[in-house]
């Protein structure tokens, strides 16, 4: 009965993921675009190559030309080496107007073209595209690279960007995380022990938004935060500002947003533990001599515990995914790891650097359910 089910998710989530994220570890543009070269390398013990090789590689490059598929390895050369689809472009050209190999020989006439060729990074470049499988993508995913020694160095300075693209996800969804729980312990406390006329009318604020698309809520925030925004115009009939605050593309406006969307995420799971303790644990405590306070903290905290980790956890793998709110809200200097996702599958159309940063996403998230799995397994639950 469960088969048409697993079938819909195998086509439609499985297979997808599976084809993302392997392409952050295939590497066979370059081996199918050129694949005689591809093949003289494996092996290759880390000097300039001889004739054969550069024999090999002007076939590819006659080949390649006369099928107009250059500039595949062009693009692909050009993610290990700035200056690279030039190099390949221009060298190409020149190679494909050669009938013959000449009398110096084709490794020669490579030098002659351009002096790069003679450089062993270039070949160290093309054998670690050679395929089929490579780390290039996912160590480029924490501005490293393999050199033509073996060894794994820094890239360029100017390069250096996943790092930081890392570590600010990271940061926009801690602060996220944090500011909701601090916010949702007390509503969902409201919640699950207040007054149940209020309580209802609490809980009902706290779904309410979960009826509204992500998309919806965060244009919303567009126009409250814009610079003739209602929250401007508050501000400047108040008289606390006499200019526009700026509240939207900076990381305020995007902490803002995502608070919003998050909170009832981290409010919910907390209801639910509290929910499920018995006022009898606290009278219990309190019969017992304990203060107000000292029973809150070493009863009624540690049975929620389970509940602020699944809050939290959740919170915090949800923003670490975020697109539409960063892309909407958010500066150019606020963008996370999905806005780069998208823009490597869907603009320049570079799916290993997609998969790779689809590998480290995944990776984290699952660490975190690790982490949570481990919170929730009922140590948290114990009366200290």
């Amino acid at each position: 009965m469960i088969a048409p089910l697993a079938l819909f998710l195998l086509l439609v989530y499985a297979v997808p993921l599976y084809d993302i994220l392997s392409r952050g570890v295939m590497d066979n543009e370059l081996s199918t675009t050129w694949p005689r070269v591809s093949g003289a390398l494996q092996g290759w013990k880390g000097q300039v190559p001889g004739e054969d090789v550069f024999a090999a590689l002007a076939e590819d490059m006659k080949a390649s030309q006369k099928q107009r598929v250059t500039a595949i390895a062009a693009r692909r050369l050009n993610y290990a080496q700035p200056g690279g689809r030039t190099l390949v472009m221009s060298t190409a050209r020149q190679i494909a107007g050669m009938d013959t190999p000449p009398s110096s020989g084709w490794k020669a006439a490579f030098i002659q073209i351009n002096p790069s060729w003679n450089d062993r990074e270039i070949w160290h470049d093309l054998y670690q595209a050679s395929g089929p499988a490579s780390s290039f993508f996912l160590l480029a995913a924490f501005d490293r690279r393999l050199n033509a020694d073996g060894g794994i160095s820094l890239v360029p300075a100017d390069n250096r960007i996943y790092v930081d693209i890392l570590l600010r996800t990271f940061s926009i969804a801690l602060s996220v995380t944090l500011i909701c729980l601090v916010m949702a312990f007390p509503l969902a406390y409201l919640i699950a022990n207040g007054p149940p006329r209020l309580a209802r009318l609490a809980f009902l604020l706290v779904l309410l938004p979960l009826w509204t698309s992500v998309l919806v809520r965060t244009a919303a925030w567009f126009v409250l935060l814009q610079d003739e925004g209602l929250i401007n115009q508050a501000l400047r009939y108040v008289g606390i500002a006499s200019e526009p605050v700026p509240l939207i593309f900076n990381r305020f406006g995007l902490i803002v947003a995502m608070v919003h969307v998050s909170l009832p995420y981290m409010v919910l799971p907390i209801y639910a533990a509290m929910k499920a303790i018995k006022p009898d644990y606290l009278r219990a405590a309190l019969s017992l001599g304990a203060n107000p306070m000292y029973a809150f903290i070493r009863v009624y905290m540690p049975l929620a515990i389970p509940g602020l980790a699944a809050g939290s956890i959740l919170v915090f793998i949800m923003a670490l995914g975020y697109y539409i709110t960063p892309a909407l809200i958010g500066g150019a200097s606020d963008q996370m790891i999905s806005y780069f996702i998208a823009y490597y599958t869907t603009d320049s159309v570079n799916w290993g650097f997609a998969g790779a940063l689809s590998i480290v996403l995944l990776v984290a998230t699952s660490v975190l359910y690790v982490v949570y799995s481990k919170l929730s397994s009922g140590k948290g639950a114990t009366i200290a």
